[in-house]
């Protein structure tokens, strides 16, 4: 991979807010899912500005990244701890709810932003992170996510009782958001991991931090979006739901990031081979990591599906 660039600006993000694109498939997502994807996972970029982390042991950052020809995105980037995962920092489950969702969802319905694991030298990330090490034993890299910067959202009101009963639009998008926020079991409902879109003509509602959820243990913020909360569902998505079997689930969830480890300790993205151990979430050998659900996180989403689709079909829940 061609070395980045580093351009990093402390600072407020909102005055570069022109540079990005003006002309948008959409209020939020201001370009088109699968470009979004391919930029963030495999292109080299530049670090144009970066905002840094809150606080000491924050490991999460605000970036503008740049391609040639001024291609500007937003990210919300966040590095992996050592062994790629700790309590309340699982970039397997962050990945593993945006590849969820496309097995019943639209790219415009998406609820979860586009969402990708990374990887970078040592030696570059020092520019960012002077005393960081490899995220992984006996290579040279360093692991973390980029999920892309919503636009034109806010964590306030997400859920409107009113208006979902009058507002088709809303109550489609937000009751997508709990189908998902359900498979995955979400356990931590602090402000600002839902968001709505403040735009009124495409209401669409995000689930923006996943990483408390499936096999996780619960956040002392609320657990209230694991539950179905809405009373009527979408019947097209009922329908896309009742085609996922278990085999789907497992081909999906089982491996969601492959890297494998090349010369002088280098991660490089590759596509998934076999499971080196469904057991675990995080599997090492001599030369593959693999990040993925266990067979146990992905049985109990099965479940959790059937569970709704008999809600369903019992009338416990209607569907519009």
């Amino acid at each position: 991979m061609k070395p980045f660039r580093t351009v990093c600006k402390i600072g407020l993000l909102g005055a570069f807010f022109f540079m990005l694109p003006a002309l948008a498939q959409d209020s939020n997502i201001l370009m088109p899912v699968s470009e979004i994807e391919q930029r963030l996972k495999y292109e080299p970029f530049e670090i144009f500005k970066l905002q840094g982390s809150r606080y000491e042991s924050d490991l999460t950052k605000r970036v503008i990244l740049k391609w040639p020809n001024n291609v500007y995105l937003q990210a919300k980037w966040k590095r992996a701890a050592p062994g790629g995962w700790a309590d309340n920092n699982e970039p397997r489950y962050e990945i593993a709810a945006y590849q969820l969702q496309k097995l019943f969802l639209e790219p415009e319905e998406y609820v979860v932003p586009p969402t990708v694991g990374k990887c970078l030298p040592v030696s570059q990330y020092k520019m960012i992170e002077p005393g960081v090490d490899p995220t992984f034993k006996n290579t040279s890299s360093v692991y973390f996510v980029l999920q892309y910067w919503l636009e034109q959202v806010s964590p306030d009101e997400i859920f409107n009782k009113d208006r979902f009963d009058e507002d088709p639009r809303y109550a489609r998008h937000l009751a997508n958001m709990n189908i998902l926020s359900y498979l995955i079991e979400h356990k931590d409902s602090n402000v600002g991991n839902f968001l709505i879109s403040t735009d009124p003509e495409n209401p669409r509602v995000f689930a923006v931090d996943n990483s408390l959820a499936f096999g996780s243990a619960e956040s002392n913020r609320g657990t209230r979006w694991r539950k179905i909360r809405v009373n009527r569902l979408p019947q097209s998505t009922i329908d896309k739901l009742r085609k996922i079997s278990r085999e789907n689930l497992h081909a999906t969830l089982g491996i969601v990031e492959q890297y494998e480890i090349r010369e002088y300790g280098r991660l490089v993205p590759i596509p998934p081979t076999e499971n080196l151990n469904p057991d675990k979430g995080v599997r090492t050998s001599d030369k593959v990591i693999q990040f993925g659900l266990t067979a146990y996180e992905i049985d109990q989403v099965y479940d959790r599906l059937q569970n709704l689709l008999e809600g369903v079909d019992s009338g416990k829940y209607e569907t519009f």
